[in-house]
C-alpha cells in the first residue's frame, strides 16, 4: 500500500496524529504527517505526567519518535498546514504550505546560533512563563531536532546568527513553500487548546498574577519548566502555603504535584461532580485521603486579591451545607476545559453542535482522531488514532483495487 502514490493524510502531530501516522506506516502505506508547530508531541509534550499512568512524557514520546524516524514511509512536514482539501475518498488532493524554519537539516544542535542571538521571545513552549532567543530549539526533546528562528522578532537586518554557525545552517532567506499531494485518505488529529480562562472574569485570571490555569501549572510542575519542576507564586517567586483548586477530577493529579512538593501545604477543591469510575476509584481516595486536603462540592463564585500578601480569597458555595464560604490561596489553580482545534481544517470537515469534528455523513476518507474528535485522555486518544489509521487503510486498499 501507498506504493501507487495514494498515501494518508494526517493533519495534526500530537499524540493522536503521530499514532495514526506509525500505525499506518508500520502496516505499510506510505504517509504524509502535517504539522503547524515546529515539532511534533502537540501537547503532551508541555505536560509534567500525563494522565492515567502519571509518566513524564517522556517515556511515550521517544518511542513515537524513533519509530517516525526510522520509518522511511512517513514524510514529516512540520511546521506546515494544509491550506486546501479537494477531491473525493481515494483521490484527494491536499495543497499543504510548509513554513521556513530558517534552518536547514543541516543543523547539528551545537546552539552556536542562539548564543548569538540579539533577540529574546516569549517561550510559546511555557506558555510564556519564561523568555528564550530568537533562535531557538523548541524543547529538549524536540522532533524534528532542529532548532528554528522567529524572524519576525528578528531587528531589521540582523544576521548575527550566520556566522557562528560552522556548518552552514542558518539560511535567512528562506521563503514559504507549497506543494500539492494526491492522497487517498485524511486523519484529521489537529488536538486541543485551553479555553480562555480570562473569559471566567470573577475568578481573576490575567488580573491577579497567583491565579494560574490547570496547564500553567503543568509547566511549574515539570523538571524542564520555567522554574525547574518547583511550584512557586508567580507574584513573588516563593513557595505556597495553600493550594486551591477549581474545578475537574484531574484537579487530583495537579494536587499530587503540590503535596509531593510541599508536605505541610493545606490543599483545597471545589468541584461540582468527580468521576472516577474503574480504576481510577482508587486513585481518587488515595489522594482523598489526604488530612491536609479538602474537597468541597461546590462552585466558586468570587475571588479577591490581598494586596498585602498576593493571596487570593475564593468565596465559594458548600453546596453540601448549604452556605458561603471562604477560602484562603497562595495559589488557585483553574481547570479550564478543552477548545477542539479546527481553525486551521477545510471547510469540507463538518462540526458537530459543540465545536467537535465529525465525519461527513456518509462520506468516507475523512476521519477524525483524538481530542478534535471529542474529550479524551491520552491513551483514549492513542486507541482512538489507531481506529482512524485502520479506516484509512482500508480506503487505501479500496482506491488500489479500484485503479
Amino acid at each position: 500500500m501507498g506504493d501507487n502514490g495514494r498515501a494518508i493524510l494526517v493533519i495534526g502531530g500530537g499524540m493522536a496524529g503521530m499514532t495514526a501516522a506509525i500505525e499506518a506506516a508500520e502496516a505499510g502505506c506510505a504517509v504524509i504527517l502535517v504539522e503547524k508547530a515546529p515539532y511534533l508531541g502537540g501537547r503532551v509534550t508541555r505536560t509534567n505526567q500525563y494522565f492515567r499512568k502519571l509518566c513524564p512524557p517522556a517515556c511515550g514520546l521517544e518511542i513515537d519518535f524513533r519509530r517516525i524516524k526510522v520509518n522511511p514511509r512517513i514524510k514529516v512536514l512540520a511546521p506546515a498546514e494544509v491550506e486546501k482539501l479537494s477531491g473525493s475518498p481515494g483521490d484527494f488532493e491536499a495543497t499543504v504550505k510548509i513554513l521556513p524554519r530558517f534552518i536547514t537539516e543541516a543543523c547539528t544542535l551545537c546552539g552556536a546560533c542562539a548564543q548569538a542571538c540579539h533577540a529574546e521571545i516569549p517561550d510559546e513552549f511555557n506558555y510564556g512563563l519564561s523568555r528564550t532567543k530568537a533562535a531557538y530549539l523548541p524543547h529538549a526533546m524536540a522532533f524534528p531536532a532542529c532548532y528554528v528562528i522567529q524572524r519576525s522578532a528578528c531587528p531589521q537586518g540582523c544576521k548575527a546568527c550566520v556566522e557562528p554557525c560552522a556548518y552552514g545552517a542558518v539560511d535567512l532567506d528562506q521563503q514559504s513553500e507549497r506543494r500539492t499531494y494526491r492522497v487517498a485518505a485524511v486523519v484529521a488529529a489537529t488536538g486541543w487548546a485551553p479555553y480562555d480562562a480570562a473569559r471566567i472574569e470573577n475568578l481573576g485570571y490575567g488580573k491577579y498574577p497567583n491565579v494560574l490555569t490547570n496547564v500553567v501549572m503543568e509547566r511549574l510542575a515539570a523538571p524542564d519548566g520555567p522554574t525547574g519542576g518547583k511550584i512557586l507564586r508567580p507574584s513573588d517567586a516563593k513557595p505556597p502555603d495553600s493550594v486551591v483548586f477549581v474545578q475537574c477530577a484531574a484537579s487530583l493529579k495537579q494536587a499530587g504535584y503540590v503535596r509531593a512538593l510541599y508536605p505541610g501545604a493545606s490543599i483545597t477543591i471545589f468541584y461540582i461532580d468527580i468521576r472516577t469510575p474503574g480504576r481510577l476509584e482508587d486513585f481518587y481516595a488515595r489522594i482523598a485521603a489526604d488530612d491536609k486536603l479538602e474537597l468541597i462540592k461546590g462552585k466558586a463564585a468570587k475571588v479577591e486579591e490581598d494586596s498585602a500578601t498576593g493571596d487570593l480569597l475564593v468565596t465559594a458555595e458548600d453546596a453540601l451545607q448549604g452556605k458561603l464560604i471562604t477560602r484562603r490561596a497562595g495559589l488557585l489553580v483553574l481547570a479550564t476545559g478543552i477548545v477542539p482545534q479546527t481553525q486551521s481544517l477545510p471547510p469540507c470537515l463538518p462540526l458537530d453542535e459543540f465545536g467537535f469534528l465529525g465525519a461527513p455523513p456518509g462520506r468516507t476518507g475523512l476521519y477524525a482522531a483524538g481530542c478534535v474528535r471529542r474529550l479524551e485522555e491520552v491513551s483514549a486518544s492513542v486507541q482512538d488514532a489507531t481506529g482512524a489509521a485502520l479506516k484509512a487503510l482500508q480506503c487505501v486498499v479500496r482506491s488500489a483495487h479500484h485503479e
